[in-house]
């Protein structure tokens, strides 16, 4: 069987890559549903979007590579697909944009468009060997127990990247770029939770702190929480992406600078209150109990001096902590690296040196910040290589 395009992949970006790349297209996965990252994405509502999203919101080796695509698509065009498809929807906090109903909702929209544009999916299906003739793609599939050959003139990859290799993510776009001679970076989970080897934090699991969180980057404002095995919450997800093995973070629980003023006037006016006390509505108590175990917070707020007052507050401005690794790619959302953005064209997602192969999504290295940017670029990138496929078609 012949087809102008085979996407490898049927998640966000391979069905939205073929619902732009015009007739003669199939999408393959081995899964037996499609799009099942997008299944249970946002708690099972899907952030498909970030109201702010631009290329200031992605980590790359070329920072510039992501300007082109996210461009030429952007959130407010993909809203644009979603009006049309009369799917409800609400902002969260810091333009992360959800599902009113179910992520299921920007599936069957995906789905929807792959069958507008004559395309087709295959599920079950896995790939047992691609090559080039020099010129056209043969790619041997087992569709559910049977073997078939197939001929394309593009490919594109679409398989993602490592994270939650329970449903069945793989590097496969990583070695099959690499038998294209695609260079690949390094990968590493990204978007991850932070472990710590003494489990120090176990008494506080399930506890979350609103802090700004760094790490070799941005900071984050955003809630951190505490686990039995280290930590996680927004904030400490987005600096995972910058940690590495060996380094700190910095946690500021008093990102505002307030709690020394709000100290020294209570001590005016309640000075007999014991300083946890004080500290405990300012955080939770039990918190402040962990923390300052180290501290004497126990003595009546009128027992200290303003210059004591302010190097406890100073050291929750700034609490310095060395992780010991993290949890790895099954609780990672996204690959950090991926196939090098040098080898390919920024405009068109296709190989510089073998322009009918595209690579798109989270298996390129480019990888957003929590909260929709990842789903943007997925977008973004994938238009980009259906749009210029199209293009192709309607030029023979």
């Amino acid at each position: 069987m012949i087809y102008n395009t085979i996407i490898l992949g049927a998640g966000a970006a391979g069905l939205m890559c073929a619902a732009f790349a015009g007739g003669s297209c199939l999408v393959l996965d081995h899964a037996k549903a499609p799009a099942e990252k997008v299944r249970i994405s946002g708690g099972g509502r899907c952030n498909f979007t970030n109201l702010y999203a631009s290329a200031e919101n992605y980590i790359s080796e070329n920072p510039h590579f992501a300007k082109s695509a996210l461009a030429r698509y952007t959130q407010w065009d993909f809203l644009d697909l979603i009006a049309k498809h009369k799917i409800a929807y609400h902002e969260k906090t810091l333009g992360q944009l959800f599902c009113d109903n179910s992520a299921r909702d920007v599936i069957d929209m995906l789905l929807a468009e792959v069958d507008a544009a004559d395309a087709q999916v295959w599920l079950q299906t896995s790939i047992v060997a691609l090559r080039h003739d020099g010129t056209q793609f043969q790619i041997d599939v087992d569709r559910q127990g049977v073997r078939r050959s197939l001929s394309a003139r593009h490919i594109v990859l679409a398989t993602g990247g490592k994270s939650i290799p329970k449903m069945g993510a793989s590097g496969l776009a990583y070695d099959l770029a690499q038998q294209f001679d695609l260079r690949v970076t390094d990968t590493r989970p990204a978007l991850v939770p932070l472990t710590f080897s003494d489990g120090r934090f176990a008494e506080l699991s399930g506890l979350s702190v609103p802090a700004r969180a760094t790490a070799n980057g941005p900071a984050f404002d955003e809630a951190m929480l505490f686990t039995h095995r280290g930590l996680s919450g927004p904030s400490i997800l987005q600096i995972s992406s910058y940690w590495r093995e060996g380094g700190t973070i910095r946690v500021n629980l008093d990102p505002d600078g307030a709690f020394l003023a709000r100290l020294r006037d209570q001590r005016s006016t309640a000075g007999r209150q014991k300083l946890a006390t004080a500290l405990g509505a300012m955080l939770p108590a039990r918190f402040i109990a962990f923390w300052g175990q180290q501290l004497d917070l126990s003595r009546n707020l009128a027992d200290y001096s303003d210059a004591h007052l302010g190097d406890i507050c100073a050291s929750l401005r700034d609490w310095q902590l060395r992780p010991s690794g993290t949890e790895g790619y099954r609780k990672a959302e996204v690959t950090l690296g991926g196939i090098a953005c040098d080898g390919l064209d920024s405009k068109t997602m296709a190989a510089k040196h073998l322009p009918n192969l595209f690579a798109i999504g989270e298996a390129v290295d480019v990888t957003g910040w929590l909260g929709g940017y990842n789903f943007q670029w997925a977008w973004a990138s994938a238009v980009a290589a259906g749009r210029e496929i199209a293009a192709r078609g309607r030029a023979v």
